[in-house]
């Protein structure tokens, strides 16, 4: 969530922020007053406890020395009756406060170029020079078809659309590049972790997914089983989704925790299958992989400190293009304009990757910098000395597994419509 000090500090230029990702100057109003409000109700509260410290120790005082009680007494009971109203004001106006909060995007940083969509987004840097073709390269379904690579069918067959089936080079090719981009990036320093796929509530709440986007996810109903606690965690409720990416099992690892300073940074790898919905998408990249109900994807984490989280972005940054150099994968560097940031991200750079059969860049890789914003929802500090400040979290795809075999289809295709496998993954194919 967003810092709600900055808010109540520096309103216009939070309004000026948020206005990029489409939040209404009203939404920011009704933030600020309920704010206002709820500090104001917060600060009556205070006072009248302590007011009620002071004279229930007089009240002792009195008691002992044999003096009349009776008016102190009243007056005490009166505080009592007067501190439970405003605690009820202070708990009804958070609540309220903190249902809008949890609906208002990350403020986009002085990194971020201003812009309002993805005809605003900045190319920052090409790597590598495309192929030369002798034919007209074709787009991967028709190769991953023609090769008897894949089954789309059989995917409908046993889920619906949006599913399918890998079958013989490119089920092979899939575990290759899981397992080549979980050696390199463990190479780079990230640790490798295995997670579940599928979380709780707060789980999607910390990272961003919840409240707004429940629609986006597939929910499991009616998991019902018997509630243990392990090492004083234990399950809240019975509402189960499954990830969309493994930065939310990764980033709540730390979930409600304070890390030792010496500890940081905390860089972590992952591949877990993940699930979308991709709800309002219809229409787009129904043909082949691009865009699928389920998908394989190798994720990156981190958690640092503040000062550092800018030179961490670098890192994973090219911790994912180094995969795609080793692959011989031409790609390119974007940055995020302000109105094209994810709802959590503070600042985004995108990895795009050369399609010839599409005549295109397509995107592969998000690293963004979230700054403190998971953290706070979170409640991930790390103690700085006396003191317990925010971490920055950080996520990007260091790959999309299906993306980077479509772009080594595509970029690998030869003229009779086989494909070539690129030399680092030969091992891994046996």
């Amino acid at each position: 969530m967003i810092d709600v000090k900055l808010l109540l500090n520096n309103f216009d230029f939070v309004k000026e922020s948020l206005s990029i990702k489409k939040v209404s100057d009203e939404t920011l109003e009704l933030v600020f007053n309920l704010a206002n409000t709820y500090k104001s109700q917060l600060k009556n509260l205070e006072s009248s406890q302590a007011e009620q410290n002071t004279k229930s120790k007089l009240f002792f005082e009195y008691k002992k020395q044999n003096k009349d009680i009776k008016e102190l007494q009243e007056e005490l009971i009166s505080l009592k009756s007067k501190i439970a109203t405003l605690q009820n004001d202070v708990n009804n106006s958070e609540i309220e406060l903190n249902k809008i909060l949890q609906g208002i995007p990350n403020l986009p940083d002085s990194k971020t170029p201003k812009g309002n969509d993805e005809n605003d987004n900045i190319v920052l840097e090409t790597i590598l020079d495309k192929r030369e073709f002798d034919f007209t390269p074709k787009e991967h379904h028709e190769l991953l078809e023609f090769n008897k690579w894949i089954d789309f069918s059989l995917g409908v067959k046993l889920a619906k659309s949006r599913f399918n089936v890998l079958q013989n080079g490119a089920a092979k090719l899939n575990r290759a590049l899981i397992n080549f981009m979980l050696d390199f990036n463990s190479k780079n320093g990230f640790k490798e972790v295995s997670t579940p796929v599928i979380v709780n509530r707060e789980s999607m709440f910390t990272t961003g997914q919840l409240p707004k986007f429940e629609n986006d996810m597939f929910k499991i109903e009616n998991f019902i089983e018997e509630e243990e606690e392990y090492k004083g965690h234990k399950p809240k409720g019975h509402e189960l989704y499954l990830i969309s990416t493994a930065e939310i099992t990764l980033t709540n690892l730390y979930r409600d925790t304070i890390i030792p300073i010496e500890e940081l940074p905390i860089m972590m790898c992952a591949y877990t299958p993940c699930f979308r919905k991709e709800a309002g998408s219809a229409g787009r990249d129904t043909r082949g992989i691009i865009r699928q109900h389920q998908f394989d994807k190798v994720e990156l984490v981190a958690i640092t400190t503040p000062s550092k989280s800018d030179e961490m972005q670098e890192k994973m940054l090219q911790s994912a293009s180094g995969i795609l150099k080793e692959l011989k994968l031409p790609h390119r560097f974007v940055q995020l304009c302000g109105g094209d940031l994810g709802f959590s991200a503070s600042n985004t750079i995108d990895i795009e990757v050369w399609l010839p059969g599409q005549n295109c860049y397509r995107e592969i890789s998000s690293v963004s910098n979230v700054r403190d914003f998971q953290s706070r929802r979170g409640k991930i500090r790390f103690k700085d000395g006396k003191k317990n400040t925010l971490v920055h979290t950080l996520n990007g795809s260091s790959l999309a597994v299906g993306r980077t075999m479509v772009a080594i289809i595509e970029n690998y295709q030869n003229n009779d419509g086989s494909i070539t496998i690129p030399d680092i993954l030969k091992k891994y194919m046996v």
